[in-house]
Formats: structure tokens, sequence, C-alpha cells
């Protein structure tokens, strides 16, 4: 496709990396940058505020970190605009805010370089401040879906402002089936319904030599390690896992175990981890790392044996591809859309979320295989990034074509 006569995206996501949140929508970044090798796409990535947040980090050190007002992130350009955003009961006004705050700046680029689609990841309140911009300005609007859907469905308020967003947009993106099957419960039109799922880098996840990889962290060359990486929060499940490691450990004395995260967003358990460690006598087994840069992360994944996410929810989790790209199996709960990541045996194990038992006896059953580490390598080279822009560019080419679907053709069937 000639990017001249390509539609101009403006991607419209509360969740992208920035000096305050480096690992922050990571996975919306990498879409994006190789969705940029085809289009023009600029990121608007609002940031909430109230007055006197500041106040609030000397308690809560990571709560609403700053952010530029713009800056260069994965070879794309990144403006964030700044809304009104009231914790507690005032979420419910999250989009709207949202919505007004970003308005002078998507006017300044229809302005300029131009716009022609509005590309939202999440659908509150991103989806939602998606479509008043695109009623506002005269533009079509995508919205992806990304996991935390179905549970804001179950608010009243936020609930049916995410069925209006998704009933009016272009097209809806559902990164799992799951997601997919939940948005056409809730009115989305086939029609307007794809399912394209995250991707992975095949070039930066890369195996390294195993012995070199352990060399570099401290680890002796013999002996069983498992990895998890997420932010250090009770949806995660690194609890879960260290719950495990006493009885494995009775079978695998030399078992060690690498937590890769920090605090984000959603919390920082890492003290309760830590003591939680402490309380079982684990403290030679479980290695605390820390975040780890993304070109980086291939190193603790070459270095490990076993890949384990105890995760209470899901959309889709690319560390898990990107796992999977480093040769490495994967033991995971079932949900969201871990089970089509970890869509064979020959991955990993799927266990139910919850069963403390099944976690331990699945992580067991993966170090006691003799997996084919370049196959599951093979897996993610087939769902690369590359692979992903071959679907998505397509179905945002399609929306960007369509006029924006007036307010009154969406009503039917929208009250709450």
């Amino acid at each position: 496709m000639n990017r001249r006569t390509a539609p101009r995206v403006v991607v419209l996501s509360t969740l992208f990396p920035h000096p305050g949140q480096p690992t922050a929508g990571l996975f919306i970044r990498e879409r994006m940058a190789h969705a940029a090798r085809h289009l023009p796409v600029t990121i608007v990535a609002p940031v909430p505020w109230f007055p006197l947040q500041g106040l609030l980090r000397r308690w809560r050190p990571h709560f609403r970190p700053p952010a530029p007002h713009s800056q260069h992130e994965g070879g794309l350009q990144v403006l964030h605009p700044r809304f009104l955003s009231l914790p507690g009961v005032g979420k419910s006004l999250d989009g709207l805010f949202m919505a007004l705050g970003s308005r002078r700046t998507l006017r300044r680029l229809q302005r300029g370089p131009g716009v022609d689609l509005i590309d939202a990841h999440f659908a509150y309140p991103d989806g939602h401040a998606a479509s008043l911009l695109a009623r506002w300005l005269g533009l079509p609007f995508t919205v992806t879906l990304r996991g935390t859907e179905p549970r804001i469905a179950r608010t009243r308020l936020r609930g049916w402002l995410q069925r209006i967003a998704l009933r009016r947009a272009a097209r809806v993106i559902a990164v799992s089936t799951p997601l997919r099957d939940w948005a056409q419960a809730v009115g989305v039109r086939p029609e307007r319904l794809v399912h394209i799922g995250n991707g992975v880098d095949t070039e930066r996840f890369a195996p390294i030599d195993r012995r070199e990889a352990r060399a570099g962290l401290g680890l002796a060359e013999t002996g069983p390690v498992l990895v998890t990486v997420g932010g250090l929060t009770e949806r995660k499940g690194f609890h879960r896992v260290i719950d495990c490691l006493p009885e494995l450990r009775r079978r695998w004395p030399g078992l060690r175990y690498l937590v890769i995260g920090g605090a984000s967003g959603e919390g920082d358990w890492g003290a309760r981890l830590a003591a939680r460690v402490e309380h079982l006598g684990l403290g030679d087994c479980v290695h605390f790392l820390g975040t780890v840069a993304p070109q980086d992360l291939h190193v603790p994944l070459s270095a490990a044996d076993v890949f384990v996410l105890a995760t209470r929810y899901e959309g889709w989790a690319n560390v898990l591809l990107e796992a999977n790209a480093c040769g490495l199996p994967v033991v995971t709960t079932d949900v969201g859309g871990n089970r089509e990541v970890i869509a064979s045996d020959t991955l990993g194990r799927i266990v139910p979320f919850g069963d403390a038992a099944a976690l331990t006896h699945a992580i067991a059953q993966a170090l006691n295989t003799a997996w084919d580490r370049a196959a599951i390598r093979a897996w993610a080279q087939a769902n690369s990034w590359e692979t992903r822009m071959t679907q998505l560019i397509p179905v945002l080419c399609a929306a960007a074509e369509q006029r924006h679907v007036p307010a009154a053709s969406a009503r039917a069937g929208t009250q709450p």
C-alpha cells in the first residue's frame, strides 16, 4: 500500500508507554509501530488529572505518574493531552472528559496532517471518548477489545456507555474469541466485528544459549528455572505460583523462580510478595529481578525452563507468545484468550483458574516434559506482528472509508 494514499490513523488510548510508566501498554505500542510501516499513525494518549493529585503520590508513589506533553516512542509521535478524571464515582465521567480533553488535539491534527480514522483501544473510557470525538469531528472510529470490557459491563452506567460506543463503531476488533463472542452478545453486528489477536516480534524475542543467559543472571547452569513476567499485582498471580513452590522444591531442591515486573497502574504487590517468600522460607529460591526492558527480556526467558502465568483474567497475553518465541513452554490459567495462544499441548499446559493443585501438577508435568522448543518457536513465528498486519491493515482501511454513523441509527436497544 502507498503510505501517501493510505488513511491517516489517530490511535486513542490512555494506556501507552511514557517515561513515568515505561511498561504500560507495550502491546498497543508494538501493534501500532508495525501498523505505522503501512499507514500514517499518530498516538493520542490522554493523561488523567485532577487538582492536587500530586499530593496523593506521597502515599502512592505510582499513582498517575506525570507524562510529557509529547514524545516519540517506538518511532511514533505521541501526544499527551490531559483530562479531568475524578477517582471513585467520577470514573463514569472519564469517557466524556477524555473526549473533551482530546478534542483540541484532534482538531489540530485534522487541520494539519489530517485524520481519517480514530482507532481506540479498550471500549471504556477510550471507546466511549472515540465515539464522541467521531461525532464532533465527522470521523469514523474503531474499537479494539482487550479484556476489561466484560468486567466493565457489570457496572450499569459505564457498561451502557461502552455498549453504545461498540454499536456505533465502524469496526470492533476483538483480540480473542471470547471477547468476539461477548461483543456479538451485547449487540455488535457480525459484519462489523473481527477477531485479530496480538502478535510478537520474533527478532527481539529469540532464544540465546541457556548457559550464557543463566550466567548473565547469576544462576547455576543446572537446576530447573521458572519465570513469570508482568505487573506485580494480584491479577497476574505471582503469589499463586509462589504458593506452589514448597511442594515443587521437595522434588527439585535446586528450583529457582524468576519474578520479573514492577508496580503498575493496577497497584504494587511487591512488598506483599516478598513477605510471602520470607514466610515460606523461599529466599534462596525466588529472585526478584524488577522491571526488565523489552529488548532484554529474551535473556531471562532463555534462562528458564517453563514460563508460568497464573493470571485472573486476560484479553490476549502477549507475554505468552514472547515466551514461546524464546522456545519456552507455558503453564497458564484458562482465562480470556490464553487457550488460543497456548493452542495445543505441544506449547504448554492450561489449568483452571484458582486450582492450586492443578497449577502445581501442571508445572511439575511441564518440568518433566521433553519439549520440542524449535516447534514452540515456530508457532510464535506464525503469529508474528507482520502476519497480524495482513489482517489489521485492510480492516482499518475499510473502516476509514465509512462515514460516521449518526447517533439515531445506534439507539435501538441501547437503553440501560
